[in-house]
């Protein structure tokens, strides 16, 4: 670059802009390229291909199946889909592998949606009463009227009245509007995509 110097103490990774010091005043410092700019970080769409959708949607109906038959149903060889799960693993795109619940068990249990609204400067104690509960299996930040979410799975019909009444009773609830869920119609979780 014309009119600029190396940095003598700069590290040899370092982005062109941090090598250089300005030795000729008169006239502005050119704006790097787009390209010399570190990589902004992509969206998630952006990372994931056609195979990474497919070979996740695999994953959530059965993370357990066995690589050689994930490569089967992909077309790919054995290796490849290993090192495409390592890949995700690795980017935190995937963060884990659970159990899913089979359906006798999904439909014998009581499942409800509790909206809740908290008072100024209680979110952080009541997310951390909320944690505590092991009927509570997710609270999601929600816009609108509620500010948050939560998902909640009991056994009994009482067993969620009694629930219910301990999340009313946490320091910071102002108020809750529950819905219990009737039957489920559409579960995408457990969707495969077609190769």
């Amino acid at each position: 670059m014309a009119g600029y110097r190396r940095n003598p103490t700069a590290r040899p990774h370092a982005p062109p802009w941090r090598l250089s010091t300005r030795i000729d005043a008169g006239r502005p410092p050119p704006v790097p390229s787009a390209l010399s700019f570190p990589p902004r970080a992509h969206r998630m769409n952006e990372r994931l291909d056609a195979i990474d959708r497919q070979l996740l949607s695999l994953l959530s109906a059965n993370a357990r199946e066995p690589a050689a038959i994930l490569a089967r149903k992909l077309g790919l060889a054995r290796t490849t889909v290993v090192a495409r799960i390592a890949r995700l693993e690795r980017e935190h795109i995937v963060s884990g592998y659970g159990v899913r619940l089979g359906r006798l068990l999904e439909e014998a249990a009581v499942r409800a949606y509790c909206f809740i609204s908290v008072l100024p400067k209680t979110p952080a104690a009541v997310i951390r009463e909320l944690e505590r509960m092991p009927e509570v299996e997710e609270v999601s930040s929600v816009s609108g009227p509620y500010d948050y979410l939560i998902f909640l799975r009991c056994e009994t019909h009482e067993q969620l009245d009694e629930l219910l009444d301990r999340i009313g009773l946490i320091d910071g609830v102002k108020q809750t509007q529950t819905s219990i869920v009737l039957s489920r119609k559409v579960d995408r979780r457990s969707a495969v995509a077609a190769p």
